[in-house]
């Protein structure tokens, strides 16, 4: 193998890791939120202009409020779940550049001064920060349930605003019974990659 990652580690984060359907009643502590947070914020963005927030649903009251807004296959889960996390794309994520980029403080205007632009950008960007997020969550010894079955409109009005876009939705915690379906097959090397 090519590969310098430890092959234990390989299989962790990508061979063996599995979307979780369900979860045990074990919990996930802030500071291993905080520990894979501060383990992908390091993932490469655009001006590393990091646009996604997280919002995490832990109380009761706010389980309560987002489990209808999911879709029907996703509910269950999403109430079972020990944690769920709101991944989110910041539309005016350029207001942090100075502070990201205190030598350049022109980029905050000079690339992101149209709203359009900065929702682009913001999209783009942390989507690749959810997939880092993701893999964070696999490091952590954790497994991710990612969905995209939601009412986004609903979810935006009911814990982001208008300035927030939400992505998708994680399920997080260590897989419960029968959590896996069997695995879907991927594409080989021949059949996604070409060399021009």
């Amino acid at each position: 193998m090519s590969l310098v990652l430890d092959p234990a580690a390989q299989d962790l984060l990508f061979r063996e890791a599995r979307t979780a359907n369900t979860f045990s009643d074990e919990p996930v502590t802030e500071e291993q939120v905080q520990a894979i947070y501060d383990l992908v914020k390091y993932g490469p963005t655009a001006f590393n202009q990091s646009p996604l927030r997280v919002v995490l649903v832990r109380s009761a009251e706010a389980r309560e409020r987002l489990v209808p807004l999911m879709s029907e296959g996703n509910q269950a889960k999403t109430a079972t779940a020990p944690l769920v996390a709101i991944l989110a794309a910041d539309n005016e994520f350029h207001e942090e550049l100075p502070q990201l980029f205190p030598a350049f403080p022109q980029a905050k205007d000079a690339f992101f001064s149209e709203r359009p632009a900065r929702e682009q950008a913001a999209s783009l960007n942390a989507a690749l920060q959810a997939g880092y997020f993701i893999v964070g969550v696999r490091a952590a010894g954790l497994a991710a349930g990612p969905m995209t079955g939601f009412d986004a409109a609903g979810v935006q009005k009911e814990f982001l605003d208008g300035d927030h876009t939400p992505l998708m939705i994680i399920n997080i915690g260590k897989p419960g019974e029968n959590a896996w379906y069997p695995r879907s097959p991927r594409l080989s090397f021949d059949e996604a990659i070409t060399t021009v």
